[in-house]
Parts: C-alpha cells; structure tokens; sequence
C-alpha cells in the first residue's frame, strides 16, 4: 500500500456521550446522548500541539499519551503511515470517569478524525473496520458502538471481530442523567464483579434484555420492568454506594432508573411529560440534566457550524 496523502485543511469531527449496559445489557447494549465533544484536527508540517478546553483541561496530556492521539496515531498506521505534524483542539463537554463514554468519545473522534484528514481514507478504512479498531483500543464495543452509530446498539464479537446493529428509540423517551461530583475508575467498577453469578439471575438478565429492546424502541412504557438487572450493579455497589441508593429510591418511585456504564452516573429513561420532575428528584450533591438522544453518532463537521 502507497503512503497516504492528507488534507491541508482541518477536519472537525463531534462525538456524543454514551450510556452502555441500560440495566440488563451488560457489554452489549448502548445509548448515544445529545452531550458532545468537539475535535478539530489539522495534519501540520512538524510536532505535536494539543489545547484543551473544558472537561479535563487541567489534568489530560498534552503529548503522545493523550487518549486520543494514541487514536490518531493507531488509525494513521492503518491508514499506511503518519503525518509529518499535527495539530489537535479538543472542546470537551463529556464528563470524565462518569460513567457517559468519553474514553470511547475521544477514541471515536480520533480515529473519525484519521480516516476523514487521509485522503482516500474512507475506501482505506471503512465503517466495519471503525468499530473493530475502536473496539481494540477501548477493549469491549458497547460504547464505541452507540458513539460511532448514534441512537441505540447492541454490539457483539463475532470470532473476535466487534460487530453492532443501531435501533431507532421511540422519539417520546427522554433520558435524564444524575452526575455525581467525584469520579469512579472503570476498572475499580469492573474490578468488584464476581467470575460467576447465580444461574437464575442470569435467567432474569436475558429475559430483561429482550424486553428491552422492545420497550426502548416500540413501547417505553415497559421500561420499567425491562431495565431491572441483577449481573452488575449491586455488585458495584461499594464503589458508588450513594449511585446505586439513588437508583433504588428513583426505582421505588416507579423511575426506570439504572447505572449508567460503569457508574457513578445514574441515568433515568423516562417520557417526555416527566423528564423535568423526574430531574428535581435526586437533591443535592448531583448535576441533574436533561438530554436529548442523538441519531447520528459520530459525525464530520464543517468547521464553522
């Protein structure tokens, strides 16, 4: 393969937050939110610079390290090779170890940003290859999924290769996320799972699951019951004890209430005449904010809009 040519100008790729797992669907299930991170991208003649505003501004990298140079640069290797220098402007609005996906936004958004600054790039590297390389640098596709497609996933490895289906969710659902002010590491959250869990619990999950996809896309009024999980998370509850208590108060209340990913979020689907009391209920001490779902998934963006 001949080396790549790139783009003088800069591209502009917005990458939406993530909710993954919904309650029962644990690995497999995923729901892009109307919360984005913008990236601007220009191949330079020399260097690496890297400036960032809002959410990690003052503690993410400004070198290699930075997760979504690391992106840039394993998307430009197989692409056929890397620029001479980049310049990279991130505008981050997704909340960091919050369980919303934003690892999987800046991965998303780097290798978005790789393909579409290649020119060529898109015969190069195609949307199959997107998710399967995505996967790889995040480790399990849920996520990366729901962002590179937008609305709701399921995502699956088939002989190893990630593999997803996007859904429509029916347009009266509104999802509601209750941020906590501290954050909680995806692996101390994956760290307290057990290896095995009991037989009929795994029974409930798959049940649940299946009526999930039902209630999410066609009859949301089945939420409730379909979000109920018994896999993941009381078992988390030690590293989010106030996340998993507002999940059972919300739920006691009749909320469709889970953790969103690996926590500490809380995320509440509910029906657009509720959203905002629904909003009002978890107090002080969480961000409680109203999103809208997101259609498109990661995106290519003119620079001015």
């Amino acid at each position: 393969m001949a080396g790549p040519a790139f783009r003088a100008a800069a591209v502009r790729v917005r990458t939406p937050a993530t909710s993954a797992n919904l309650g029962p669907g644990f690995d497999a299930f995923g729901l892009s939110l109307g919360l984005y991170d913008d990236v601007v991208v220009r191949v330079a003649d020399s260097g690496l610079h890297i400036d960032i505003a809002g959410e990690g501004a003052d503690t993410l990298p400004r070198d290699e390290s930075h997760l979504l140079v690391r992106a840039l640069r394993t998307a430009f290797d197989l692409l056929g090779g890397q620029p001479r220098g980049l310049e990279v402007v991130c505008a981050n609005r997704i909340p960091h170890g919050r369980g919303l996906g934003s690892s999987s936004a800046a991965i998303c958004a780097g290798i978005v940003a790789a393909r579409a600054v290649t020119i060529g790039g898109d015969a190069r590297l195609d949307d199959v290859a997107l998710l399967e390389l995505a996967t790889e640098i995040e480790g399990h596709p849920d996520n990366v999924a729901a962002c590179l497609l937008g609305g709701f996933t399921l995502a699956w490895t088939d002989g190893g290769a990630a593999r997803a289906i996007k859904m429509q969710p029916a347009d009266s659902i509104v999802p509601v996320v209750f941020v906590p002010g501290n954050p909680v590491l995806t692996e101390t959250a994956r760290g307290l799972l057990p290896r095995t869990v009991p037989h009929v619990d795994a029974v409930v999950n798959a049940g649940r699951a299946a009526l999930l996809v039902e209630a999410l896309t066609r009859r949301p009024e089945l939420l409730f019951p379909a979000t109920e999980d018994r896999l993941h998370q009381d078992y988390r509850s030690p590293a989010m004890p106030e996340s998993v208590a507002l999940v059972t108060r919300l739920r006691a209340d009749g909320v469709p209430a889970v953790i969103s990913g690996a926590g500490p979020t809380v995320l509440a689907l509910v029906e657009d005449g509720t959203a905002d009391k629904v909003a009002r209920l978890a107090g002080d001490g969480w961000a409680a904010n109203r999103l809208a779902l997101d259609a498109a998934g990661a995106s290519v963006l003119p620079l001015g809009s």
